[in-house]
Order: C-alpha cells, then structure tokens, then sequence
C-alpha cells in the first residue's frame, strides 16, 4: 500500500530517486520493476509495481476491440506504458516522451495511490491540489459507498 505526498527531484538524465520508504516494499513486491504509463484526464504520470500492471492490462485486453472508446484507451494506456527498473540506488528512469507528456523538468511530487503512484510536475499538482481544496467535496456527486465512508 502506498501512501503519501513526496516533493522530489527529476535529474538531467531524466532519472527520480525512488523515496526510501518505498524501496524495500517494490524490491519485495516486484523486484524493482515498475511500468509508467499517462493518466488521461490529468498531465501526470502513473507508476504501477508490475504485477499490479499486469492486472491492467488483461482488463484492458478484455475490452471490446470494436468500441471506439475502449480501443482509444487502450492505445493510450498501453502505448505509453513503459517498463522501469529501479537502479541500485534507487532511482528510476523517466522517458522523455511521458516526462514532456507530464510537463516534468526538475521538482515533481510523487503522490502514493494505493497501489500505485501518480508523478505530477511540482507545480501543477500544487495548482490543482489548491483548487480541489477549495471546491470541496460536492457529496451529491459521491457514490453512495463513499457518501457513507467513514473516515
């Protein structure tokens, strides 16, 4: 389970220092080897632990191949994913192509999920973290599991 905000930093090589609170957890859970891949609604990047992506892709597989809307996520999803291996020192390698896709310079914010990771240019997550803070929570529009969620 992966939680918590992590201001980090991409370097000129495109590589990010995987927080140390989550390395023992990835070697153990899959070996260091995650794949990223876009989010398609927000300019940030996904990271899952391989075996979790694994269970993407098959329920992507099983959508219908003659659904225009399944097959434009699926492009999307699977044609940006790409696979990483955290290195020795815990850093992963970030493709140019999704660190342009994700506007990642230099400071970026790691946000945990659960059971995955989002990667979000420092500055945009703190845009779009200060507007959801400020629009609140509009309880009509929650699902009636999570209307009656317990925090």
């Amino acid at each position: 389970m992966f939680r918590g905000v992590n201001a980090l930093s991409v370097d000129a090589k495109g590589r990010m220092a995987m927080p140390a609170r989550y390395r023992e957890r990835l070697l153990e859970r899959c070996s260091g080897q995650l794949v990223i891949t876009i989010d398609t609604s927000d300019r940030c990047l996904w990271l899952y632990p391989l075996p979790e992506w694994d269970a993407i892709q098959a329920k992507l597989d099983a959508l219908p191949a003659f659904n225009a809307a399944a097959t434009r996520l699926r492009r999307l999803l699977m044609g940006y994913a790409t696979d990483t291996e955290m290195d020795g020192a815990g850093r992963l390698l970030l493709a140019p192509m999704l660190r342009e896709y994700a506007g990642l310079e230099h400071k970026v914010v790691l946000v945990g999920q659960g059971k995955k990771f989002e990667l979000w240019d420092e500055a945009l997550w703190n845009s779009r973290r200060d507007a959801w803070l400020a629009e609140g929570i509009d309880d009509a529009a929650l699902s009636a599991e999570l209307q009656n969620l317990v925090l």
